[in-house]
């Protein structure tokens, strides 16, 4: 891991660094954007609020399994969720992310730097934040029929690059 003179900056940066975080969260708001409504706001908090649940889980000490398989099956999840376009209801999916959510928190908390835990887990935060409104913002630029399914192709590539992962 990455660690910088600043914990805020070392947060910031952790998710930006390996293709289980960076799919899983472009794949959330590229998903909530396509569900469009209450879904493009409510999904991505929902990441957030969760991971750091899962982080504070982390640093508190308490293990727990299947954190790896989880990361990866949320990748596989949420890129089949987008390739498919699945239109759930707001909850389901908050519900889904939120559970994906708690394991990309613990692994984060697993691997923080020490010093301020808060300003990692701010850092951390909004980065994830960020990559969520990229994928919104990937979402808003592809609208045409030629950009969804781009997006689609995007989620399915996701979804076998983490089958690849989990089975090689």
């Amino acid at each position: 891991m990455l660690e910088l003179a600043s914990p805020f900056a070392s947060g910031f940066v952790h998710p930006l660094h390996g293709a289980d975080h960076l799919l899983a969260m472009l794949a959330v708001g590229v998903w909530g954007a396509i569900a469009g409504g209450r879904a493009i706001r409510v999904w991505p908090i929902a990441f957030v609020a969760t991971m750091l649940v899962g982080f504070a889980t982390a640093v508190s000490g308490i293990a727990v399994p299947f954190v790896e398989p989880a990361i990866w099956s949320s990748v596989v999840v949420l890129g089949l969720l987008v390739a498919l376009a699945v239109n759930a209801p707001v909850w389901c999916g908050a519900a889904i992310i939120g559970l994906f959510a708690f394991f990309h928190g613990h692994v984060h908390g697993t691997e923080a730097a020490t010093g301020s835990l808060l300003a990692y887990a701010s850092g951390l935060a909004i980065a994830t934040g960020v990559l969520h409104a990229a994928g919104i913002g990937l979402c808003r630029i592809g609208s045409s029929s030629i950009g969804r399914v781009a997006l689609r192709t995007m989620g399915a590539v996701a979804a076998f690059g983490g089958i690849l992962a989990m089975v090689g």
